[in-house]
């Protein structure tokens, strides 16, 4: 085992004041850039960032931040894009079997009924979009009734599963606490911004 002292002379270990700084810059300068830009364009290239770069750059860029900062919000709307664009039939599975107990919720994240995978990749689309030129505030907002449509229909579907397999009834049930905590992230992280506290 290393000391402090020892572990903080590796070659490779970014100070995490360092990191953090640089994770608030780049988030403000991407966000601030694109909105004042107002070129469709260049929203597209942020929308499709991960695809270009690869999840693992913006995990580098924006992971380890607080949840309710600029880049939190921005890492967690990704991960959330990339999970939809990935699984987009679980996601429409999970959405389909909690949507009618969210209708509130519903009509923030506005999804057709029934959605089916192309409209759940349109909506997360949408959402980054509206980070980059419309209303962040209601950007966030829509993410986070998204998240909380999709950890009741997670509850929903660990019920289903419980029986047949109980551990991934368990996983589920934990992948929907993990997203009402995402939700309300997001919308403390809305408020913020309304309030011009967001850094």
């Amino acid at each position: 085992m290393l000391d402090p002292a020892e572990a903080e002379q590796l070659p490779g270990s970014v100070d995490p004041a360092l990191r953090d700084e640089v994770a608030h810059t780049t988030a403000r300068a991407v966000v601030h850039r694109a909105r004042a830009a107002e070129d469709p364009q260049v929203v597209d290239r942020l929308v499709r960032l991960v695809e270009r770069e690869g999840l693992d750059v913006v995990a580098a860029l924006w992971s380890d931040a607080a949840p309710v900062t600029l880049p939190g919000a921005l890492w967690r709307i990704y991960v959330l894009r990339e999970w939809v664009r990935r699984d987009p039939r679980t996601v429409a599975l999970r959405y389909r079997l909690g949507v009618a107990s969210a209708p509130v919720h519903e009509a923030v994240a506005g999804v057709p009924r029934p959605p089916g995978p192309e409209d759940l990749r349109a909506l997360a689309d949408d959402v980054l979009s509206g980070v980059y030129a419309g209303d962040l505030a209601v950007a966030l907002e829509r993410a986070a009734s998204f998240c909380r449509i999709l950890a009741t229909g997670a509850t929903f579907d660990a019920d289903a599963r419980e029986a047949a397999d109980p551990a991934g009834a368990t996983r589920t049930t934990r992948g929907a606490s993990d997203l009402v905590r995402t939700a309300e992230e997001l919308e403390h992280a809305a408020a913020q911004w309304r309030a011009g506290t967001l850094e």
